[in-house]
């Protein structure tokens, strides 16, 4: 006889199945057991995942074993009992009224029923579980698969409990996709660009293989094709009810992990429960205790989606998520701030200048954590093992001489996985100076170009490095920059910070990204070893406006690392110009037009406030209310009362004269004078406190 296309179509299905060994064995085994385990073998995953083509294998395995199989695509089906059971006499060729219990009944040998795409079935769930099934005879197997595992009716049932087992289906491994795209003959060069869009995902492997073999000798660029991304969609999203469902839905995909007052947050809802509660249901959508995250292909395919459709939600959901976690870094403290940290870095995931110098999926498995006694041996032999024996000396010195200014980083079984090294540049003695030729690079730099000022900071990121990796990209390195980033936000005065690398030329672009500049001048040798020095002055871009212009570049469709011109340079003003205009400016605090010269507009007290391109009346507004607060917060005090009233009187609600404003206070004239000095001195304290990063004690 001659071969019939469907037995061309299995042995072509069977030559480009790759993976799933070990369901397959588990099946097999099953099947030739002496006593059948169980009665209901349950397969699930999301769209895409393979269910089809693994159910079509266990048919061919069925066939080898000498075990007949019927398949029932469910999609076909209507959703009732009498339409499923017609359906299941035209698969096995009984007629109408023939009695299907009696024929599998009668048959020779084992056989397997076989129910696919077994979300259609949800409205006879009851009746399979409590009629249809327990009806058949023990020697049929039924394979059902859907995109969502059995409900929790099946696994609370203690008999069922017994009878039935689940085969949750994931990605295939990187191994397996390589077979797999070698199989379809794609160029090895494209595999490493192919698995980082699929992450192992068959029918994105298949849809990229078909793509490659329609145009060949071309270069896998996922954002230009819209049609594999749009396929994708399609298999993971079946139907969305409602606006605020899609929205949910894509704001799960730009967050690490979803809460639900996360998501309240980014949707602008008071009550987001019954859209998580929606998601959580969703068959790529994943939980643990933290919250909920998206499959990384349905996280990817939809963040593209949406980003090409909707540029600008895409920004507002980027602008919300980062709000909500800036707010939460404030109130938190220890590993719960870490985590909220790597939420906040983990928005730039998208962009091409940050995706590949952070290891995003392993952060989790290295926590930050004091250095213990006796390991000071431990770090010592790492800094000897990367960098030499004259580097280990110096990182056990900064131990002895600025103690409690070391993280150690540490892996699950809590064995130390690297370290930083943070030293503060302001409290090194000549001593210090002469020791380490990385201070002196960094301080006589700072001499040149950005001295500090009365209780200012800056540091040096000293050493830091990894276990086994070295400033390789790894878990380890990636804790290294997350906990810099804490150093950046929560450390009071900090003026400036530097950044030493053993290759710089590799970190260049991710630095500039986050707004590091390259300081040559600051390098340093050790051990014959070159370091490049990296820098930033939070004077005139702190906090605040550094992280307004790191979300600007997060979302951005290009990569453009090049910082954009700010309105006008911030300056950095001594304690003594900072005092005199800030008196100038509570004397001219009801005339803008004069305001409009006075230095504090460019300083880092209004920056932080308005950001660094802010127009002068913004910046104008920003400097009056900051006045206004700095003022107002004399009057809680009985101390300071007296004070408050004196520059109400004279700056902000002025009198006429100062002889009127001590009429009006019923004070002598020398008594008002007395306590204006004082006023304008405090205001001045509180202000530059707040210029330097402090806090106004």
């Amino acid at each position: 006889m001659a071969t019939r296309v469907a037995d061309r179509l299995s042995t072509a299905r069977h030559r480009q199945f790759v993976g799933r060994a070990g369901e397959c064995d588990f099946f097999r085994s099953a099947l030739i057991a002496e006593e059948m385990p169980f009665q209901v073998l349950y397969v699930f995953g999301p769209g895409g995942i393979g269910k089809t083509s693994l159910l079509r294998e266990f048919i061919r395995i069925g066939e080898e074993a000498g075990v007949p199989a019927a398949y029932l695509d469910a999609r076909n089906i209507d959703p009732s009992p009498e339409s499923f059971m017609v359906a299941l006499r035209l698969t096995l060729g009984l007629a109408l009224q023939d009695s299907y219990v009696q024929f599998l009944a009668s048959h020779p040998t084992r056989s397997v029923v076989i129910l696919d795409t077994c979300e259609t079935l949800a409205p006879l769930d009851t009746w399979l579980r409590e009629a249809f099934l327990p009806q058949l005879p023990e020697n049929v197997l039924v394979v059902m698969a859907g995109r969502n595992g059995p409900s929790l009716a099946w696994r609370a049932d203690p008999g069922w409990q017994t009878l039935i087992r689940t085969l949750p289906l994931r990605n295939l491994d990187p191994d397996e996709s390589r077979t797999y795209l070698a199989r379809r003959q794609i160029p090895a060069d494209q595999h490493r660009a192919v698995l980082e869009f699929t992450h192992g995902h068959p029918l994105a492997l298949s849809l990229v293989a078909d793509a490659f073999a329609q145009r060949s000798g071309v270069q896998f660029q996922p954002e230009a094709e819209p049609d594999i991304v749009k396929t994708l969609l399609e298999q993971f999203v079946h139907k969305v009810p409602s606006p605020a469902h899609r929205a949910a839905l894509e704001a799960c995909a730009m967050v690490r992990l979803t809460t639900e007052a996360l998501l309240a947050e980014m949707l602008a809802t008071a009550d987001a429960h019954e859209l998580f509660e929606w998601l959580r249901g969703l068959s790529f959508i994943e939980t643990d205790r933290q919250g909920l995250f998206p499959h990384d292909l349905a996280r990817d395919a939809l963040s593209a989606d949406v980003h090409w459709r909707n540029p600008d939600w895409y920004a507002e959901l980027h602008r919300r998520a980062r709000n909500y976690f800036t707010t939460r870094i404030q109130s938190t403290r220890g590993q719960e701030q870490q985590r909220i940290l790597f939420d906040l870095v983990y928005l730039h995931r998208d962009n091409p200048a940050v995706r590949p110098y952070i290891e995003w999926k392993e952060s989790g498995s290295v926590f930050s954590d004091a250095l213990r006694p006796g390991e000071e041996s431990a770090l010592a032999a790492m800094g000897a093992q990367h960098e030499g024996e004259e580097s280990a000396r110096l990182a056990d010195y900064w131990l002895k001489r600025q103690p409690g200014r070391t993280v150690a980083f540490r892996d699950v079984h809590g064995h130390l996985a690297g370290f930083v090294s943070m030293i503060a540049l302001d409290l090194l003695s000549p001593d210090d100076l002469r020791a380490d030729p990385a201070m002196r690079g960094a301080v006589e730099y700072l001499q040149r170009h950005a001295p500090l000022r009365p209780g200012e900071t800056a540091t040096l990121f000293r050493h830091w490095m990894a276990r086994d990796t070295y400033q390789a990209v790894s878990s380890t390195q990636s804790l290294v920059f997350i906990n810099a980033v804490r150093h950046y936000l929560m450390t009071p005065g900090l003026a400036f910070t530097f950044f030493p690398c053993a290759d710089p030329d590799f970190w260049l672009t991710v630095f500039t990204y986050v707004d590091l500049a390259r300081l040559p001048e600051a390098d340093f040798e050790v051990d014959g070893r070159r370091y490049g020095m990296y820098g930033h002055d939070w004077r005139t871009v702190p906090p605040v406006a550094w992280l307004a212009l790191l979300g600007e570049r997060e979302v951005a469709a290009g990569l453009d690392p090049a910082p954009p011109p700010a309105a006008e340079p911030l300056i950095v003003l001594s304690r003594s110009d900072f005092a005199n205009a800030a008196h100038d400016a509570l004397r001219d605090f009801t005339r803008p037009d004069v305001l409009r010269t006075n230095p504090l507009l460019r300083s880092r007290l209004v920056a932080a406030r308005v950001g660094l391109n802010a127009d002068p009346a913004q910046r104008i507004a920003a400097l009056q209310a900051t006045l206004r607060e700095a003022v107002d917060s004399l009057q809680p005090s009985p101390r300071d009362a007296k004070l408050h009233r004196a520059l109400i009187h004279t700056y902000i609600q002025p009198a006429p004269t100062q002889e009127q404003a001590a009429e009006r206070l019923d004070l002598p004239f020398s008594t008002y004078r007395r306590h204006l000095k004082s006023g304008v001195t405090r205001v001045t304290d509180i202000l530059w406190q707040h210029e330097i990063g402090g806090t106004e004690k």
